[in-house]
């Protein structure tokens, strides 16, 4: 498509500009040692979400979300054991990306904040902000054309049997929809699979600036930690904030969602929060709503690589709603017997049909 992203704008009004590449990417060491605690100081917001629903008692260690598709979806996801990853650019929120871009760069604008922003990293290391904006500045046009991500939602307890009616209105169309809950590991955002998740923000522009003058209220509090951080380190966690904020901010009037995100940015580079692609990572091109597109499938298979055996679907799999449907007998039955064939035990116990009385 000629012209695609020929009139990017950048952070702070600046442009992409060459940059000596940074040394390495993020190691496991850093990864298992360093982002946790820096996280908290970065991403306030995205930290909590994930302490309240992985580490909300004492020795949990997994969280119930659930994936609302349409049934053919879902027979797709039980029978290959994989969950496709869709380009942001063909979700149904025309807005992805761009918006949460538009808010932080909105933020960076403001000469006061910009300063407050960059005197507070600097700070701990000087330079680590502006190397921080610059590589972004780097993969905006990568960020905003080649990120891809799976959409599940907060599942709770109330919602075993039913589902949520909210959902059950915005996904699946007219077809009969499906809701997969799923019981996932902390350990989700694993190296293996070179993917991160987190909790999608419901921000309005101000809550988003307030959140973003906590994160430089936190930085100053936690300068002498941040000190012994390794310089490029820093620099990728910064950058990892930045990405959080653009991949995982929606307008406020979609917050009955609760939406978590897996992401993946496989061309993303030496900048990657991730080191590049995964060996484990399908892709393929297939036809979604009429539009031929590029996906990534998440392997739920521990027969893939032991890596990932916390991942197989019949580890994760908690159980399965029939949304709305004239036709709850059959299609109970067809999911069962194809639950069964993917090897989750007790099939018939876990597969429940929405009495919701709404029209199908």
């Amino acid at each position: 498509m000629s012209g695609a992203g020929k009139d990017i704008v950048y952070l702070l009004g600046g442009a992409a500009m060459e940059n000596t590449p940074l040394k390495a990417a993020i190691t496991s060491e850093i990864f298992e040692q360093v982002i946790p605690l820096a996280a908290y100081i970065l991403m306030p917001y995205f930290m909590k979400k994930t302490r309240e629903l992985f580490l909300q008692k004492p020795g949990q260690l997994r969280g119930r979300l659930v994936h609302y598709t349409n049934a053919e979806a879902a027979l797709k996801i039980i029978r290959t054991k994989r969950f496709w990853m869709r380009n942001t650019n063909c979700m149904s929120d025309f807005s992805e990306v761009q918006h949460g871009f538009d808010i932080l760069q909105r933020f960076l604008a403001i000469k006061e904040k910009k300063e407050s922003f960059t005197d507070a990293l600097d700070d701990c290391i000087p330079g680590v902000a502006s190397e921080a904006v610059t590589a972004f500045n780097n993969c905006w046009k990568d960020i905003r054309f080649n990120s891809y991500i799976a959409c599940l939602s907060e599942h709770q307890d109330s919602e075993d049997s039913n589902g949520r009616l909210s959902m059950w209105r915005a996904f699946g169309g007219t077809s009969t929809r499906i809701g997969i809950v799923l019981n996932l590991p902390y350990t989700f955002s694993s190296l293996p699979l070179n993917i991160i998740f987190s909790s999608v923000a419901y921000f309005s522009e101000s809550e988003a600036h307030q959140d973003l003058e906590k994160v430089i209220g936190n930085v100053r509090d936690n300068r002498e930690y941040l000190r012994t951080i390794d310089h490029d380190a820093l620099v990728r966690l910064v950058f990892l904030s930045f990405l959080f904020r653009v991949v995982c901010l929606k307008h406020e009037g979609f917050h009955e969602e609760r939406e978590w995100r897996a992401i993946y940015a496989p061309t993303l580079g030496a900048y990657a929060p991730m080191p590049g692609p995964s060996r484990l990572m399908e892709s393929s091109t297939e036809v979604v709503s009429g539009v031929p597109q590029v996906v990534y499938k998440v392997p739920l298979d521990a027969s893939v690589s032991d890596q990932i055996a916390d991942l197989d679907f019949t580890q994760i799999f908690d159980h399965l709603i029939i949304g709305p449907t004239p036709y709850p007998q059959p299609i109970y039955s067809a999911f069962v017997n194809e639950l069964a064939k993917a090897g989750v035990a007790n099939s018939d116990e876990r597969v429940r049909v929405s009495e919701i009385p709404i029209r199908a």
